[in-house]
């Protein structure tokens, strides 16, 4: 089973609207937070036609339209703040906050633990688990100071057969390379 991971979506229809063209033949998606907008969850509901799976995310404020929306694709599944499950035997926790996954993947609970927040690409281990931030789809960082920094748009696939993860970044021309 492969799995696209994304995060940190932040409105970016434009970006989205690619890396769901370049996801379209994985068996899942699961996002780690900061749709932003209800009108994320119709392009995701509308664009990809297997499971969703999306944690909540800081910048998720307006979450009763966000779960109105939801409802209208039997397909999409909001899990608040925690994904606990299994995919194929791998057991996986999805997470918006870095400083909240690293303890779970620190737990030994999971082989895998995904993701967002920081805007910073990162495949790693905590102990035996695999953690993985597939970086921001809005293709945007923010440094200490509080300025704007470009960073590649990026998403993850996750292979629940051979525990590997692939990152990829989208290219300007359309296309995507991997990491």
């Amino acid at each position: 089973m492969r799995l696209a991971i994304l995060s940190d979506i932040h409105d970016h229809v434009w970006r989205l609207a690619a890396v769901l063209t370049h996801v379209r033949d994985t068996d899942a998606l699961l996002c780690c937070g900061d749709l932003c907008s209800p009108f994320i969850i119709h392009q995701l509901g509308r664009e990809y036609p297997n499971p969703i799976h999306i944690v909540f995310g800081n910048n998720d404020a307006d979450l009763y339209r966000i779960s109105a929306a939801a409802r209208k694709y039997p397909h999409v599944n909001l899990h608040g703040e925690l994904y606990d499950g299994e995919f194929e035997g791998r057991r996986v926790a999805i997470q918006h906050f870095d400083h909240i996954a690293r303890p779970l993947a620190a737990s030994g609970l999971y082989d895998v633990v995904f993701f967002g927040h920081n805007h910073r690409r990162e495949i790693g281990r905590v102990g035996a688990t695999l953690i993985v931030n597939p970086g921001p789809v809005l293709g945007a960082a923010f440094r200490a100071d509080g300025s704007r920094e470009d960073v590649a748009s990026s998403y993850a696939v996750y292979d629940t057969a051979s525990g590997e993860v692939t990152a990829f970044q989208l290219l300007r021309a359309g296309g995507v390379a991997p990491l």
